[in-house]
């Protein structure tokens, strides 16, 4: 498998790994395709900055959108992660993250943060990000809506 940056045959496998499962909704994914035609349109942007991991025959098996926070210094946040369901629990999503950790160091990052959510279905996104050092560091009482609370993880390198 190797990482490489984003281009416009990965479109359309990035919409059909967010519509996989329950955990994205109709608004976040096109939140996300948002972004990743931002990037394809100006690919010299370091506001978002996507990746995406293949196998042999550019068989995509993920993607990571990351970017730094504006105004601030050393801070990153880690805006999108998604993995193929056929490449699920063989460590895609863990070589996305060491990537990105580190070209953060490499950009002198210090703290990477995540927003996730609280609901049932983002259970194994909060698994998977306290299994890789993030930690809670804020919750933000009924954010999405009442009951569904915006949790952020923090990481520092």
């Amino acid at each position: 498998m190797r990482i490489r940056p984003l281009n416009l045959q990965d479109k359309n496998n990035i919409r059909l790994v967010l519509c996989q499962g329950d955990t994205f909704n109709e608004s976040e994914v096109q939140v996300a395709m948002e972004l990743v035609d931002e990037v394809l349109k100006n690919p010299a942007t370091r506001d978002y900055l996507i990746y995406t991991a293949v196998y042999p025959d550019e068989v995509f098996a993920g993607y990571i959108c990351f970017g730094p926070i504006p105004m601030t210094a050393y801070c990153y946040d880690l805006y999108w992660i998604a993995v193929d369901r056929q490449f699920s629990k063989k460590g895609v999503g863990s070589r996305l993250v060491d990537f990105m950790e580190t070209a953060v160091r490499q950009n002198n990052g210090k703290h990477i943060y995540v927003d996730t959510s609280s609901s049932s279905p983002y259970a194994p996104a909060r698994a998977f990000y306290e299994k890789h050092g993030y930690r809670p560091v804020c919750t933000l009482n009924d954010f999405f809506k009442n009951g569904d609370h915006k949790i952020i993880f923090k990481k520092e390198l």
